[in-house]
């Protein structure tokens, strides 16, 4: 066994967010207040009893601004205004109390790369005479001529790529009907990019923060936080952006629909060393590099030539401008950052003392299921944060990626497939969430802040086979299906298994609700939170479990440090947190507890469950005794 001694003290932060367990709630899909088959706020309010029961600190709510949902509600058409379809101002006003009176703080999503082409000031652009000020707070441009000095501007200003498929531009018509400037859009067509050499987006951001923060929300998390900024001069670039896992040089590839195939390799900032095999936990669990040396490594990003129009060093000027913004409020008020910034190292920049508070650990999300790629993952994190004097984050799942669940059940548990359709391969349920339980324990019991996205409590798996017809994800039109989307995660969830829609509506009084905006799988029956309620061993009491246990032991706000029985090699993860012992076994073999432990808590679901043994794909808490 062999690996880098790496220790952190308690942390000396005392604002809630540093230790936080954090819930996200995609409202669309969370809970039906009215019974018209979508999510709403009155439907988040109903369910606070349920959050508070679970043990959590705070909630984070995606996007319910005005919109017309051409992105599921990042693509923004007023930031001051509830979107009909979730309610009004006065119902999210009444869920804010509610939650602040059960002890939830409340984090919302704030969208300030693009808007909508919807907004006021984008349809006051489209009206606008090229070069005019209306104009100026997006990125419009003349095309190029397809013959120099033709004029025609035939050619789109530079070569980029929408991060969801095809061009990043997309042409207008003049008034009199001819062809007209370009506009940038590195997400759908409908999410125009602002311009962010504006002042006046400044201001309109800054304007937009006191706006929320003087309703009363205590943070924000800030979406493409290391975009905003572009490159002088918009140069062409031969690489390829993606959502979570980052960029590489590549050109994209158009793999046929069924294969899992992308336009770059899913995820390679922990680079495998010379004959091992990625993703083989029926033995050693190696394949992601030893921790030996990890911390040795040169904060080098991955991608080169480096991005025109991601993590230019003109976003931190932003967040420092933020951070003042902020600062002029009590009650330690956040930013957490959705950054898909490699390495750790400069993600940590996001989180320096004057800027923003928290960034999302991307890094342990695509490690997958190996202990070898997970200690890397964790070292470099804890590492990074503490170079800043910030804590990290620690998250598995979100609205935009393949449950963990499903993803820990693929052949390749490392894997990360941008959606699953029927006919790819489809995961081994049980095994991928025995696998998705143990990794929760090690989440739940890293210090720094927690967040789980909705429905993880509950076991959910990606829903692999939705039809065609029923996804909504911009990315599967864009990519003509190459790319499954993100729809698969973001189906509604079971509440109650004997009703209707498994009781997505079941906060309404319809008579008749709806029925819930996407299909849920016949799986979700079984896992519904009515029929995991009080059950031992269910994966609902688990995590209500860890969350007392995180509370009760401190963890959040912990120390760390590598086991003596630490072993990646061997597929074993092992650190202490305080009075803690944790430890989760990748490998095929079961791994003994430790002389003068015992188990607190386990994530094996089976009754009886050997305790002088840590069962392959388990984890569990040990104390002394």
């Amino acid at each position: 066994m062999s690996h880098s001694p790496i220790s952190t003290p308690a942390s000396e932060t005392t604002a809630w967010w540093a230790h936080a367990a954090v819930y996200q709630i995609y409202p669309r899909s969370f809970s039906d207040g009215n019974g018209d088959g979508m999510g709403d706020l009155p439907g988040v309010t109903a369910r606070l009893p349920y959050l508070q029961q679970l043990g959590v600190d705070a909630i984070w709510l995606s996007p319910f601004y005005r919109s017309p949902q051409a992105d599921g509600g990042y693509d923004v058409a007023d930031y001051r205004q509830v979107d009909p379809m979730f309610g009004t101002l006065a119902d999210f006003d009444a869920m804010l109390e509610q939650a602040h009176a059960r002890g939830l703080k409340v984090i919302v999503d704030l969208v300030p790369n693009h808007t909508s082409d919807e907004h006021a000031w984008f349809q006051e652009a489209l009206a606008a005479e090229p070069g005019s000020a209306a104009r100026e707070r997006y990125m419009f441009r003349p095309g190029k001529d397809e013959v120099p000095g033709s004029g025609d501007g035939n050619l789109a200003p530079n070569n980029w790529n929408s991060i969801f498929g095809g061009p990043a531009w997309t042409r207008t018509t003049d008034a009199d009907g001819s062809p007209g400037d370009w506009y940038l859009h590195l997400f759908d067509t409908k999410q125009p990019d602002l311009n962010w050499e504006n002042p006046e987006v400044w201001d309109e951001m800054r304007s937009v923060l006191r706006f929320w923060l003087d309703r009363g929300v205590d943070g924000f998390r800030v979406d493409v936080a290391h975009g905003m900024v572009k490159e002088a001069g918009l140069p062409d670039w031969e690489g390829v952006a993606a959502m979570v896992e980052g960029s590489a040089e590549a050109a994209h590839v158009t793999d046929p629909p069924g294969a899992h195939g992308e336009a770059v390799e899913p995820h390679t900032a922990h680079a495998t060393p010379a004959g091992d095999t990625v993703g083989d936990t029926a033995g050693s669990g190696a394949g992601a590099g030893d921790t030996a040396g990890a911390a040795d490594h040169e904060p080098v990003s991955p991608l080169y030539p480096p991005s025109p129009f991601f993590d230019q060093d003109g976003v931190h000027d932003i967040y420092r401008d933020w951070n003042r913004v902020l600062g002029g409020y009590d009650g330690d008020r956040m930013l957490v950052a959705e950054a898909w910034v490699e390495p750790a190292e400069r993600l940590a920049r996001y989180i320096r003392l004057d800027e923003m508070q928290q960034a999302f650990n991307f890094d342990f999300l695509l490690a997958g299921w190996d202990a070898r790629r997970m200690a890397v993952a964790i070292e470099d994190s804890l590492e990074a944060a503490a170079s800043v004097g910030a804590p990290s984050t620690w998250v598995l799942s979100n609205h935009d990626t393949v449950r963990h669940p499903s993803r820990f059940g693929l052949q390749d548990p490392t894997t990360f497939p941008k959606g699953i359709a029927a006919e790819d391969e489809q995961p081994d349920e049980a095994l991928g969430l025995a696998r998705a339980r143990a990794a929760t324990l090690v989440s739940l019991a890293l210090p720094g802040s927690a967040y789980i996205y909705q429905g993880e409590e509950l076991g959910l798996p990606e829903h692999t086979t939705l039809p065609a017809e029923a996804r909504q994800d911009p990315t599967f039109f864009r990519t003509n299906g190459i790319e499954r989307g993100r729809d698969g995660c973001r189906v509604p969830l079971p509440w109650k298994s004997a009703a209707p829609g498994y009781g997505f509506a079941e906060a309404s009084t319809a008579k008749d609700p709806a029925a819930p905006w996407l299909p849920q799988p016949e799986s979700f029956e079984d896992l519904a939170a009515d029929r995991q309620d009080g059950v031992k061993g269910s994966t609902l009491e688990l995590y209500r479990a860890a969350l007392t246990a995180r509370r009760n032991h401190s963890l959040g706000s912990g120390t760390f440090c590598w086991a003596d029985n630490h072993d990646p090699e061997l597929g074993v993860l092992a650190f202490h947190n305080r009075d803690v012992l944790v430890v989760a076994n990748t490998g095929a073999d079961p791994t003994p507890v430790p002389d003068g432990y015992r188990v607190a808590l386990s994530s094996a679901a089976e009754s009886g469950a050997d305790e002088a043994v840590i069962a392959p794909n388990s984890a569990a808490y040990l104390v002394a005794g």
